[in-house]
């Protein structure tokens, strides 16, 4: 029996916890689905990734009223992924920050992202139509690394290393030792890597590694409240990646052709991370990205919503 298109079969609503991890951080998650951070100082409020429309946006902003009166004033997109930032016209925000990499992704392939995305988690999009015409732009951009004062709070923003995009974009406490690390770290979830560097971005996990973070919002899963819990986000997430990319690699080599290569791997990966949230959706594209890049593709080719079906039809079919 054909599986259903990507998150098609995820229909049922996710448990929303609002957690504290230190009188000026907070975590916003929800069983897998994509998390929003929030960072709060004296005189302004940072929410990290937007959530995927402006009306699931909405309950974000909520219940950051629910611990502050002070305005959300910047947003900062993780990286250009339409499920972080389509909500982002629902905050009013002065600024919109970003990684230049990312802004040029938006650029180049914003358009076909969103349609991509909006296809394959019907959920997730609910309300579709509160999203504004176009595309969410940065107003902000910067190379490397720059700093945010939201008053008495300096947050250091930076990119460490490309990985699950090339413009990978993290929010640091260095003082609390908070880090915030949009997709670059999964916890309990599958890493969708099908935009992603699989050669790089483990090296890109052992540089956030030497932060020595005791707590963690990662991209999907639960927030990571301990000095160990980060390290296991950061080895489940690196062990995941490093896993599929062999056995692809290893199929490659052999000459085998992507459907073969497609099994194999399921089935290798399966008995070791099936349990994680959205394992059947990440995986096609997954090993497609995966096989691109074993196969001579340096850099991700561009998702449509045509070539997610034809891919998945190809796959799963």
């Amino acid at each position: 029996m054909t599986k259903q298109f990507a998150s098609h079969a995820d229909m049922e609503d996710k448990e929303v916890s609002f957690e504290k991890l230190s009188d000026n951080a907070y975590a916003y998650t929800a069983e897998g689905d994509p998390n929003s951070g929030i960072i709060i100082g004296d005189d302004a409020v940072m929410v990290i990734d937007t959530q995927a429309t402006p009306i699931m946006a909405q309950d974000v902003i909520r219940r950051v009223k629910e611990v502050t009166d002070k305005p959300i004033k910047y947003i900062l997109l993780s990286h250009y992924h339409a499920v972080r930032v389509l909500g982002a016209s629902a905050y009013n925000a002065q600024e919109i920050i970003a990684s230049r990499d990312t802004y040029d992704l938006i650029v180049e392939r914003g358009e076909q992202d969103k349609a991509s995305e909006i296809g394959r988690f019907p959920r997730l999009f609910r309300n579709v139509e509160s999203v504004p015409p176009g595309l969410t732009w940065p107003t902000i951009t910067f190379d490397g690394e720059m700093t945010v004062n939201l008053g008495n709070l300096e947050v250091q923003i930076l990119q460490v290393g490309r990985g699950h995009t090339k413009g990978d974009t993290i929010a640091w406490l260095p003082e609390q030792r908070i880090l915030f690390a949009g997709d670059l770290v999964e916890y309990q979830s599958t890493p969708y890597a099908g935009d992603c560097y699989f050669r790089e971005w483990p090296h890109t996990l052992d540089t956030l590694a030497e932060f020595n973070a005791e707590k963690m919002v990662p991209g999907r899963g639960p927030a990571l409240k301990s000095a160990d819990e980060v390290r296991k986000g950061l080895a489940g997430t690196r062990a995941f990646l490093t896993d599929l990319y062999s056995s692809v690699n290893t199929g490659v080599a052999e000459g085998k052709d992507l459907k073969t290569i497609y099994r194999e791997t399921y089935d290798f990966m399966k008995p070791r991370y099936s349990d994680w949230v959205i394992f059947d959706h990440c995986m096609p594209f997954d090993v497609a990205r995966a096989y691109d890049e074993a196969t001579g593709y340096d850099d991700p080719r561009i998702w449509t919503a045509e070539r997610d079906i034809e891919m998945w039809k190809q796959l799963e079919g």
